[in-house]
Parts: structure tokens; sequence; C-alpha cells
């Protein structure tokens, strides 16, 4: 049986209820809150880790996504800002810390996380820049994401049929 707390719904995002999601939705959200943590404070992963693990709602998510969201993104995160850089239009510097954060759960999942579909990926990533990012954030994870989609999966996007508003890239 879920419940929900009164507060629950305070992060749930715009058009989502807290009891709406799903554990890998939730491990996401806590890992994008772990990331943000080494992002700005460059926190140690263990610590970061034995925090997130604390917070309230943690054991409605899936850990082991959390796990390997939170430490593949900061052990890989050299590798990820390479894949990542060449698609935005500003230094990476410049990128807030919750987008950088969600580019890499983004990044991460389309390289290792194959049983997530290409556009779960995306759309997933989208909703987390639109409940803890900018205005237009989402936006920008949007056109970033799509990009490196068609790289990493070219099959799997190519495969898939239009939609409205999608952008149609090349794999280049």
């Amino acid at each position: 049986m879920v419940t929900s707390s009164p507060d629950s719904t305070a992060s749930a995002g715009p058009n989502r209820k807290a009891s709406d999601k799903s554990a890998r939705t939730r491990a996401r959200e806590f890992a994008l809150q772990a990331l943000y943590q080494h992002l700005v404070g460059r926190n140690a992963a263990i610590d970061i880790d034995a925090f997130t693990r604390d917070l309230a709602g943690f054991h409605k998510a899936d850990s082991a996504h959390f796990d390997a969201l939170m430490h593949g993104c900061i052990e890989q995160a050299a590798e990820l800002d390479t894949l990542i850089k060449p698609r935005l239009d500003r230094p990476l510097e410049e990128v807030s810390p919750i987008e950088h954060g969600v580019l890499w759960i983004g990044a991460y999942e389309l390289q290792h996380c194959l049983d997530v579909p290409w556009r779960v990926v995306l759309n997933e990533c989208i909703e987390l820049a639109k409940s803890f990012g900018g205005t237009d954030g989402h936006k920008y994870v949007n056109g970033v994401l799509h990009q490196l989609a068609a790289q990493l999966r070219p099959a799997e996007v190519a495969a898939a049929p239009a939609r409205g508003g999608a952008r149609k890239t090349s794999a280049s």
C-alpha cells in the first residue's frame, strides 16, 4: 500500500503526484540531489551516499538504480563531460549544477542502462529539469540529450517513429 504525507507532492513536479512515481523515477531524483552535492559542495561520494539514504522517502526509491546513477556518474564524470561538451552552446562551467547533473544522468543511462528506452531517458531527464531546474532548463536538457541519444543509440533512435515536435538529428 502506498501512502503519502501531505507534503509528499511538494517535490513531485507539476504534473505528477508523489504516489504516482516509479521507484526508478525516485532513484533519479535522489541521484540528482546527490550529484548536486557533489558538483556544488565537492563532498565525497561515500558521505553523499550515506546522507541521501537517510532522506525521507528514500526507501521508496530503486536503491540499485540510485547506486548505479550516483556512483557511476561521479566515477565517470570526465567521460560524461567529454560526451556532453560538444553539444553545448556555452562552456560547461556556465551550465547550472542542476542541468549538469541531469545531463550526467541522461548520458549515463543512455550509455549503460540499455534496458531503459532512449525516449524514457529523455522524458525522465526533462521531468527532473522541470522539477528542480531553472525555467527553461528542461528545453536545454532535451536538446542536448536528444543529440546524445542519436550518437549513443543510433539504431534505436532511427527505428523510433517520428513524433510531433521531436528534433531530427544526424548520428554524426
